[in-house]
């Protein structure tokens, strides 16, 4: 089986979409291969439905919002933010519509997206301390289809051995092979990772010789927070989550947090930067293998690679849980 086919993957939280383009109208997303139609209730609170119609399987994605319902585009059939359908412009004397319903998934708001999860999660939406602070400004970067496995992608958030290499448009230092220390300490869904490393150019805007220190989060599956503290300027936070569309296709979410609303600096120049090593990242990341073994024998590794160890790890242990606990629910 490949790593995205486990159904655990469905008892987590994904942020599917920024909540700006709700304001739009319903939008649709798949997430895990699951169709989602997304709108905005009568409370403007997100809320997501499979995106199918009960009558005759019309998108419902393609409809409209009506007094916080999602009307079907087909025949108009209105259903709530629980899937139960309120109303047959048919039938409107018809008073309850009982079986007439479509599946309703969890969907809340957080830190400017909707987040879904498809069944009961195994842990809350990861919390982000600097999106919570009012000093902080959030500054939406990326959202974008990336044809690559998101575990991938997280690794190499947390992999300090491949700037010299990748990054030499941007940061990147050849000089600089390794970081100069690094930490990994593991906790229950998840870990923190510690490094320092020199680079090239500081998002700062300091177009010389500077460190990172990072101090970094990774919250399973696909949610990393990276933390980049200069000796001589303000930090830059970053925010990286990976939404599994299908096989072979994530979304990227990036958004950036800002020290003192952003005051001072230049936000344009900041994105622009990010944009360069993200796309730098991307060049590479596409032509990696689609799947990843958790096996630690089929790949080979190095002490750089501590982080993404013990991410796979984390997933292995988290498949194992899962077994068991479908077992002995099966046995009671």
């Amino acid at each position: 089986m490949r790593v995205m086919d486990h159904p655990v993957f469905r008892r987590f939280w994904y942020p599917v979409i920024p909540m700006s383009l709700l304001e739009d109208g319903p939008q649709r997303f798949e997430l895990l291969g699951q169709p989602l139609a997304l709108f905005l209730d009568r409370q403007r609170q997100p809320a997501a439905l499979e995106d199918r119609c009960c009558h005759r399987s019309a998108r419902l994605s393609q409809g409209k919002v009506c007094n916080g319902a999602l009307a079907c585009p087909y025949h108009g059939w209105q259903y709530d933010r629980s899937g139960q359908c309120v109303l047959v412009p048919q039938l409107p004397d018809a008073g309850q519509h009982g079986k007439r319903k479509v599946r309703a998934f969890r969907c809340e708001q957080r830190y400017g997206y909707a987040w879904v999860a498809l069944d009961d999660p195994v842990q809350d939406i990861p919390r982000i301390p600097e999106a919570e602070d009012p000093g902080f400004l959030i500054v939406h970067e990326f959202y974008e289809e990336w044809k690559v496995h998101p575990l991938r992608v997280m690794e190499n958030e947390l992999d300090m051995a491949h700037p010299a290499f990748v990054h030499l448009g941007t940061f990147g230092n050849p000089a600089f092979l390794t970081p100069r220390e690094q930490k990994v300490t593991e906790f229950d869904g998840g870990l923190h990772y510690s490094s320092k490393i020199p680079v090239d150019i500081a998002h700062h805007a300091q177009d010389r010789q500077n460190e990172r220190d990072i101090d970094a989060t990774w919250h399973l599956p696909f949610v990393c927070r990276i933390r980049m503290n200069y000796p001589d300027g303000p930090p830059h936070i970053l925010v990286n989550a990976q939404v599994p569309i299908d096989d072979g296709r994530t979304m990227l979410v990036q958004f950036i947090l800002l020290a003192n609303q952003g005051q001072g600096m230049d936000v344009e120049k900041i994105v622009a930067f990010d944009r360069a090593v993200t796309l730098e990242d991307k060049a590479l990341l596409e032509g990696t293998e689609s799947d990843v073994p958790l096996d630690l024998t089929r790949e080979q590794h190095m002490p750089t690679d501590q982080a993404g160890i013990v991410m796979r790890r984390s997933l292995q242990k988290l498949f194992d849980r899962y077994e068991i606990d479908v077992a002995e629910a099966a046995a009671d």
